[in-house]
């Protein structure tokens, strides 16, 4: 175990040892693998802080929401009974009761509608409930309606689909739109790191004769390089967190100053810890994959 142990530290050291060889290099690749994975990584904070902007902003139409119109007949029992299920309902986040008394006098504030309204033999607005949703993707939001139909004394559901289906289309095209940067972006950093481990094959190419000469296995020679692969793409990853954070604390104040224009206190975030790490983790592995690829192809063909 401390042999195991000792050569995969020596690989590690080795690694280490070749980037810090030819540091103006090393610096350019990393910058450039920086930049490609910066520019996916920016995506997803962006895409996460629209979404946080579209639920805290002060607009009406910010929140999907679902409400509930009553029957005009429904006495103050049947109103409870649907004020305690709903209050009692897992999926429902907020629930706000407007009764028909209060939807009567701001209707009668209104100067077209107070004369209508005064003519009328009785008040014509039926209780209601606005819901929140803990869920608003589409499919919960309709879930919930259907269930909300079959309760007693609910005339008429209306779901607010309108802003639901235009942010979740807005938010599918935007995953995709990562996704295909992300794809394309880590092909670029394989490619780096496919050139530059053939480069590094090149160099070491007398070393690793005689390694075999001596009875190096195939694994003791590829150790050092998908180390190096790995290290380079790691160092890379930190680069675009950087990157990330540098812009997001460019940006966070442009952002302030709009929220305050939606009347929100939304503040631009960065990177989540979980994102940061899943960054570094496809960084590493995606100079791991160049590195493996390059050895495939290099140290059975070195000429």
């Amino acid at each position: 175990m401390n042999a195991w142990l000792l050569q995969h530290g020596k690989a590690f050291k080795w690694a280490l040892q070749r980037l810090a060889a030819s540091p103006t290099n090393t610096l350019l690749s990393l910058i450039a693998i920086g930049i490609a994975l910066a520019l996916p990584a920016g995506g997803q904070m962006l895409l996460s802080n629209a979404l946080q902007f579209a639920r805290g902003s002060g607009e009406s139409n910010a929140t999907p929401q679902i409400s509930l119109f009553l029957a005009l007949d429904a006495d103050k029992k049947a109103v409870d009974h649907v004020a305690a299920k709903l209050k009692n309902h897992a999926a429902a986040k907020q629930v706000r009761f407007i009764s028909r008394e209060e939807t009567f006098k701001r209707m009668q504030s209104g100067e077209n509608l107070a004369e209508v309204l005064a003519a009328l033999p009785r008040n014509p607005f039926p209780d209601a409930f606005v819901v929140t949703p803990h869920n608003d993707s589409p499919a919960a939001m309709e879930q919930m309606r259907n269930e909300f139909r079959s309760w007693p004394k609910v005339e008429h559901v209306q779901l607010d689909s309108a802003w639901v289906r235009r942010l979740d289309a807005m938010l599918r095209l935007g995953r995709t739109a990562v996704i295909l940067l992300t794809a394309l972006l880590g092909l670029g950093l394989v490619a780096i790191t496919f050139t530059t481990i053939r480069l590094q094959i090149l160099t070491q190419r007398a070393e690793i004769e005689v390694s075999r000469l001596l009875g190096a296995t195939d694994s003791f020679v590829r150790r050092p390089f998908y180390y190096f692969g790995a290290v380079q793409g790691l160092a890379g990853g930190g680069v675009a967190w950087l990157i990330v954070l540098g812009v997001s604390t460019l940006l966070s104040g442009p952002v302030a100053d709009l929220a305050q224009l939606y009347n929100t206190s939304v503040a631009l975030q960065a990177l989540t810890a979980n994102e940061s790490m899943a960054l570094l983790a496809l960084a590493g592995g995606l100079g791991w994959l160049g590195a493996a690829l390059s050895l495939r192809q290099h140290l059975q063909h070195p000429n």
